[in-house]
C-alpha cells in the first residue's frame, strides 16, 4: 500500500489537473472583468436590472451547488466519483458561456434582452455547477499525500491564472480586431475561441488525472440530511465558508468595476501603448503575471511558514494595497503600476493555500464524524464564492446606478467617486475582514498531520 506521506503524482498529472481551472477561469476572469462592462454597456441593461438578475439568478445555486456535492458524493463509476463530470459536461460548458455573449440580432427589445440575459446566465451558472463541484472535490481525492494536495493547489492556480493572463492580453485587442468597430461581434467571437479551448482544457484534465482516495466503509447508508448535519458541525468549514464569501465579494466587486475605473476615471482609451496592447490591456495582463509569479511561490511560502499564519498575513497586506489605490492620482501611471504588481503578487500563493486548507476541512469531517463527504464540502465552498460573486454582481450594479453612472458619457464627479470607492475602498475593507476572521480558524498544522496519519490507519482497516 502507498502511503499517505509519500508523494504520488506525477508532473504529467499536477499540469493536467491545473488545465482543469484554466478551462475554469477562460470564462471566470473574463466574467469577472468584462461581463458588467459587456451587459451595461454593450448588450445595453440598466444597471439596476442587472444587478437584480446577478440576485435572483445566483438564488438558486443555494440549492444547486450543496445538490451537485451530494450528487457527486453517490456517484460511483470504473473512472470514479468526480472525474468523469469533466468528461460528460465539458461541450455543454463552452456552449453555455459563449450563448452569454452571442447577443443574436432578434435581441432588439430591450424586455427580450433582459429574458434572454436571465435564461443564459441560469444556464451557464447550473452547468459551471456541475462540471466545477466534481472538478474541485477532485483535489480530495487524487492524493492523500499533504505535500501532492499543496503542488495540486499550486498546479491548479498557475492554470487559472494563466488561463486568466490569456483573458487580459487578448481579449481587447480580440474583441477589436475579430468585431472591426463592432464590440457586439467581438465579444461574440472571442468567446466562441475561449470556448472552444476551455472543452479542450476540461478534456485533457480529464485524461490525466486519476482518483486514489477511498473513503473508509460506512456501514449504513447516509441520507443527504445528515451529510449537511456533520458539515454545519464541522467548525473549520464554517470559517472557511464565510471567508470564500468575503474572498469573492472582494475580488469580483472589484474586478467588475475593472473596466470602468481604467476607462473613466483613468481616463486610458485603447490607443496602443506596447505592440497590441493598450494601458488597460497592459495593467490587467502584467498583473495577472505577478500573480503567477506569486501563486509559483506557494511551496516556498508553506515551507517558512503554516498555511493558517500564511493565509491571513498575505490577506491583511493584500488589503492594505488595495485601500491605497484610492490614494493615487491618474496621472501617476507607474504608481499605479507599481502597486497592481505589488498586490497581485501578494495574493498569488492564496488561492491555492485556501483550497489546500479545505482539503484539510474534509479530512477533518471523516476523521471527527466517519463520513468523507468531499464533494459536499467542496461544493458549499464554491456555493459560499458563489455568495460572494453573488453579492458583489448585485452591489456593483445598484451601487453604478445610485452613484449616478450612465453607460458611454462623461461620468460626473459623484459617478467618479461612486467607482473609486467600489474598486478600492470596499474591495479593501472586504480584504481585512477576511484576514481579521482567518484568525479563528481552529485547526493547526500539528493537528492535521495528526488527522491524516490516523485516517491512513483507518482507511487501511477499512479496505
Amino acid at each position: 500500500m502507498e502511503k499517505a506521506n509519500t508523494p504520488q503524482l506525477s508532473l504529467k498529472e499536477k499540469v493536467g489537473y491545473g488545465l482543469g481551472d484554466t478551462a475554469s477561469n477562460l470564462y471566470f476572469k473574463f466574467f469577472e472583468v468584462f461581463l458588467v462592462y459587456y451587459y451595461t454597456d454593450i448588450f445595453g441593461l440598466n444597471p439596476a436590472a442587472m444587478g437584480t438578475m446577478f440576485l435572483v439568478a445566483n438564488l438558486w445555486d443555494a440549492v444547486n451547488d450543496p445538490l451537485m456535492g451530494a450528487l457527486a458524493d453517490r456517484t460511483n463509476t470504473s473512472k470514479g466519483k468526480y472525474r468523469p463530470y469533466l468528461l460528460w459536461f465539458a461541450v455543454p460548458y463552452g456552449l453555455a458561456g459563449w450563448l452569454i455573449f452571442a447577443n443574436f440580432s432578434f435581441l432588439a427589445d430591450p424586455g427580450l434582452k433582459l429574458i434572454y440575459a436571465y435564461a443564459t446566465f441560469i444556464l451557464f451558472k447550473m452547468v459551471y455547477t456541475a462540471i466545477n463541484v466534481p472538478y474541485s472535490a477532485m483535489m480530495g481525492v487524487i492524493s492523500p499525500n499533504a505535500e501532492d494536495r499543496q503542488e495540486l493547489g499550486r498546479f491548479r492556480f498557475l492554470g487559472a491564472f494563466g488561463g486568466g493572463f490569456l483573458i487580459f492580453l487578448s481579449v481587447r485587442p480580440l474583441v477589436e480586431a475579430l468585431g472591426k468597430g463592432n464590440e457586439s461581434l467581438g465579444f461574440q467571437m472571442t468567446m466562441g475561441i475561449f470556448g472552444i479551448l476551455s472543452v479542450i482544457c476540461f478534456i485533457i484534465c480529464y485524461k490525466t488525472t486519476k482518483e486514489r482516495v477511498k473513503p473508509q466503509t460506512e456501514s449504513e447508508k447516509v441520507s443527504l440530511a445528515s451529510d449537511f448535519g456533520f458539515l454545519l458541525k464541522n467548525t473549520p468549514w464554517i470559517i472557511m465558508f464565510a471567508a470564500g464569501i468575503l474572498t469573492l465579494t472582494n475580488v469580483v466587486l472589484r474586478g467588475a468595476v475593472t473596466i470602468h475605473y481604467c476607462e473613466y476615471y483613468l481616463g486610458w482609451t485603447n490607443a496602443k501603448v506596447l505592440w497590441w496592447m493598450d494601458m488597460t490591456t497592459l495593467f490587467l495582463s502584467s498583473g495577472t503575471l505577478a500573480f503567477i509569479a506569486g501563486c509559483y511561490l506557494t511551496k516556498w511560502v508553506l515551507d517558512r511558514f503554516t498555511k493558517k499564519n500564511a493565509l491571513i498575513f498575505l490577506t491583511i497586506l493584500n488589503s492594505i494595497g488595495i485601500f491605497t489605490f484610492f490614494l493615487v492620482p491618474p496621472q501617476a501611471v507607474v504608481t499605479l503600476f507599481a502597486l497592481n504588481l505589488f498586490c497581485s503578487f501578494i495574493a498569488g500563493p492564496t488561492p491555492a493555500i485556501v483550497w489546500a486548507l479545505y482539503t484539510d476541512v474534509a479530512d477533518y469531517g471523516e476523521w471527527k464524524y466517519g463520513r468523507r463527504a468531499t464533494g459536499l464540502v467542496f461544493s458549499a465552498a464554491q456555493f459560499a464564492q458563489k455568495m460572494g460573486i453573488t453579492i458583489a454582481g448585485t452591489a456593483s450594479g445598484f451601487l453604478l446606478a445610485g452613484y449616478g453612472y450612465i453607460a458611454n458619457q462623461e461620468q460626473t464627479p459623484e459617478a467618479l467617486m461612486g467607482i473609486r470607492i467600489i474598486f478600492c475602498i470596499l474591495p479593501g475593507a472586504l480584504a481585512l475582514a477576511n484576514g481579521l476572521l482567518l484568525l479563528f480558524y481552529p485547526l493547526s498544522q500539528k493537528q492535521t498531520e495528526t488527522i491524516q496519519a490516523e485516517l491512513e490507519v483507518i482507511r487501511a482497516k477499512s479496505a
